[in-house]
């Protein structure tokens, strides 16, 4: 009877043994190794998405990461996006654009052991961070060249949304703009996309039907239709995000660049080296985050007096001289 229940013992402590060693967690690198991109539209948008996915690209390269994108995310998905990431074990998760600060900052609460990021939001915690490109900084020199070029003494602007990141852009250009002209009349229109093309391309008709003979677009995938509308009407116009003039290249004057692999460089960096800390950051000219693309041919059309008070404005907002203010509330 003793050999029989010692048999017994022996045996269930070698299945608890057993049982013990499945069901220990695996353990999580200390490292990063992997990242995931979160985008509000498509990657290939050739503007906003298209710079956050090359900042992802060479972030990667830099510092050997896997990584994968998720596209066209609707507003009450953000959340559940940025959870499903983290539970699948990316260790930092990138959501580009003021509307995905607020998830960030929520779901970060649920994986401390993970890195989460946001662009353009003031949303922060603890293994959260937003970083905040000076888009005000571009949008003022479109609004001066804008003006620069107009005849008309009428120019427009689109946003996508009625939000602080984009309203601080209309609110800067229109500030340059009367720079050059304090007269000049600034058509806006916000049309609550940042992917519908149709309603880009509608706005600009409209605002060409207004008089408005140069447009500048903040709207990300939607703002390729502005582009297309100048085209079609043979109207100056800007781009944003992007070097957009290769889509329309005899009618695209400039556009706002925004430099995201310098942003993800920094950020990242940070989360690798340990130094990383929750808060909003603050990046511009000064750090070559925002940046005027090139004239291309057109820079014969452009007078010299507006290139010149471009490149002068461009190294005083650089050095700290020229500060421009950020006016989250729109002004008529």
């Amino acid at each position: 009877m003793k050999k029989i229940i010692s048999l017994i013992l022996a045996t269930l402590l070698c299945v608890a043994c057993f049982a013990g060693c499945g069901a220990a967690p695996a353990q999580e690198s200390e490292t990063p190794d992997s990242m995931a991109l979160i985008l509000s539209g498509p990657a290939n948008d050739q503007g906003w998405n298209a710079v956050a996915v090359g900042g992802m690209e060479a972030t990667a390269a830099q510092y050997n990461l896997k990584t994968t994108i998720m596209e066209n995310v609707e507003i009450a998905d953000m959340e559940s996006a940025y959870r499903q990431l983290a539970a699948e074990g990316y260790d930092i998760i990138v959501g580009h654009g003021y509307q995905f600060g607020e998830p960030a900052a929520k779901v970060s609460a649920e994986f401390p052991n993970k890195f989460f990021m946001a662009t353009e939001s003031a949303s922060q915690s603890e293994n959260m961070a937003s970083y905040v490109m000076a888009c005000e900084q571009g949008a003022y020199i479109m609004g001066i060249l804008c003006a620069g070029m107009s005849e008309s003494n009428i120019i427009g602007v689109l946003g996508g949304f009625e939000q602080p990141s984009i309203t601080k852009e209309l609110e800067a250009f229109k500030l340059g703009a009367k720079v050059v002209n304090p007269d000049i009349k600034v058509l806006e229109i916000y049309i609550n996309s940042f992917v519908d093309t149709n309603l880009g391309y509608e706005a600009a008709m409209t605002m060409i039907g207004q008089g408005a003979d140069v447009v500048y677009q903040v709207a990300n995938q939607a703002g390729n239709g502005a582009i297309k509308a100048c085209e079609e009407k043979n109207v100056y116009c800007c781009g944003n995000s992007y070097d957009q003039n290769s889509i329309a290249p005899a009618h695209v004057l400039s556009s706002t660049v925004y430099n995201m692999d310098q942003v993800m460089l920094t950020a990242v960096g940070a989360m690798l080296d340990g130094s990383f800390k929750g808060g909003v950051y603050n990046l511009g000219m000064d750090k070559k985050v925002v940046e005027i693309a090139p004239y291309h041919d057109l820079e014969g059309v452009i007078p010299q007096e507006i290139r010149d008070l471009i490149t002068d404005s461009c190294a005083k907002i650089t050095s700290g001289e020229l500060v421009i203010p950020v006016i989250e509330t729109p002004t008529k």
